[in-house]
């Protein structure tokens, strides 16, 4: 495998979800990643293993009617910042806005953790 930079791996990453073409994340996540997705509130299921992280990458990145559009990317060593919006209908409130903090090794993804905004007040 050519060795991949950070930048490299988040944009190739994120063409998979734009483009539905779940096969672009085959060979960019670590035997050892972990992911967190954004729910269940308020943790998100984590995910464990390389395989078990692509599996679900993939069912996300092939669904056809959802849309994932980056807002920013910000790359800093190992580290990337992907700010997103991920539409799952036609309506204006169809869509969640959110974030993923990545760290990638050996241009591998080895850790995901997402969070995205949610309904409701904040608890004072």
């Amino acid at each position: 495998m050519p060795y991949r930079t950070t930048a490299e791996v988040i944009d190739r990453f994120n063409r998979a979800f734009v483009t539905h073409a779940p096969e672009l994340l085959d060979d960019l996540v670590a035997d050892d990643c972990v992911m967190e997705a954004v729910q269940p509130a308020p943790d998100g299921e984590r995910v464990e293993g390389g395989e078990a992280c692509l599996a679900f990458w993939r069912a996300l990145a092939g669904n056809r009617a959802t849309r994932f559009n980056p807002e920013e990317v910000a790359v800093a060593g190992d580290r990337a910042t992907i700010r997103w919006r991920y539409r799952y209908g036609d309506g204006p409130a169809d869509s969640v806005r959110g974030v993923n903090l990545m760290r990638i090794r050996d241009g591998l993804i080895v850790e995901a953790l997402g969070y995205s905004k949610t309904e409701g007040g904040i608890l004072s």
